[in-house]
């Protein structure tokens, strides 16, 4: 398989990374997931989809692995990465491209539908719901499913700001992300690699501490009136297990002029990886639809 990796320049003078894979004129970009996460946990994408017969970028957003990963909180911004986007999109020639964002790119790439239309062909929001208050309502249900004394450990932690602790981190690992975040066990190398490489500011500015606890610069981030203005034909996927509400999914198809929701019926938030049929089966018909003019 044809692949060709660039190194942007942004106009900050920092640097990020991209990878072409495959030759067509069906192109989609892959904006991943965290914030600070990177584009391994994508790789999956590469087997699906390009034997669909989409050419795929990959990219490190700005602070992610391959990446420049610059000491600077004040980057760690929606409205920058957004321009960031932009920039890369350029840079690599993309026109009348799909966009697909995951979790953090999710709502990354519905902030690039809004401010940047007619660069599209389609959107795919992956497992992220239309605002930020929204998930913390969700997942504070789940937190609440939990054993009372699970609840009353990581109230604990949480108090005393010790988000740090083995304890706790053993306890979100267990009850939550193995629940919720990806329901492989083992998890999968490409899986476990994106941890390792999380850029914890970008993360911390952003998100907050942990997906339980958001303080970070998005948290008031909401979208729900302003879905009405997708003009692209966009798919919304989501998972019966995922950290975001399914409820929350098919809302957002029903507001996005033209859209359809998918749920995984077995996936979680990683659900490229737990439920990769039902996940990838949505992606490569919408793209057909899409593609055909039956959208």
């Amino acid at each position: 398989m044809e692949a060709q990796t660039r190194i942007i320049t942004l106009s900050t003078g920092h640097h990020v990374w991209t990878r072409r894979v495959g030759t067509s004129p069906i192109r989609m970009l892959l904006l991943h997931g965290g914030p600070g996460a990177s584009h391994e946990y994508f790789e999956i994408f590469e087997p699906y989809l390009t034997k669909a017969g989409i050419e795929l970028y990959f990219y490190d957003q700005l602070g992610s692995y391959f990446s420049d990963q610059p000491d600077d909180p004040s980057l760690w911004t929606i409205d920058r990465f957004r321009q960031e986007v932009d920039e890369v999109r350029r840079a690599v020639g993309l026109e009348d491209f799909y966009l697909l964002g995951q979790s953090w790119g999710g709502m990354l790439a519905l902030e690039y539908a809004l401010a940047h239309p007619d660069a599209l062909k389609g959107l795919v929001i992956s497992n992220m719901t239309a605002s930020i208050p929204s998930y913390v309502r969700y997942i504070q249900w789940l937190r609440q499913q939990l054993p009372k004394e699970i609840q009353e450990q990581l109230q604990s932690h949480e108090e005393r700001g010790d988000y740090e602790s083995e304890n706790y981190q053993e306890l979100l690992i267990e009850h939550l992300y193995k629940k919720h975040l990806c329901r492989l066990d083992p998890w999968p190398d490409a899986v476990v690699r994106t941890f390792a490489h999380m850029n914890q500011q970008v993360y911390n500015t952003m998100q907050g501490p942990n997906e339980f606890v958001v303080t970070g610069n998005f948290k008031d981030w909401d979208r729900w009136a302003h879905l009405g203005q997708v003009s692209v034909p966009t798919l919304v996927i989501g998972a019966r297990y995922d950290t975001m509400d399914p409820a929350d999914i098919e809302e957002m198809a029903r507001r996005i002029p033209r859209a359809r929701a998918t749920i995984c019926p077995n996936g979680s938030h990683m659900s490229m990886w737990d439920d990769s049929d039902a996940y990838f089966d949505a992606i490569v018909s919408f793209v057909r639809d899409v593609e055909a003019g039956q959208f």
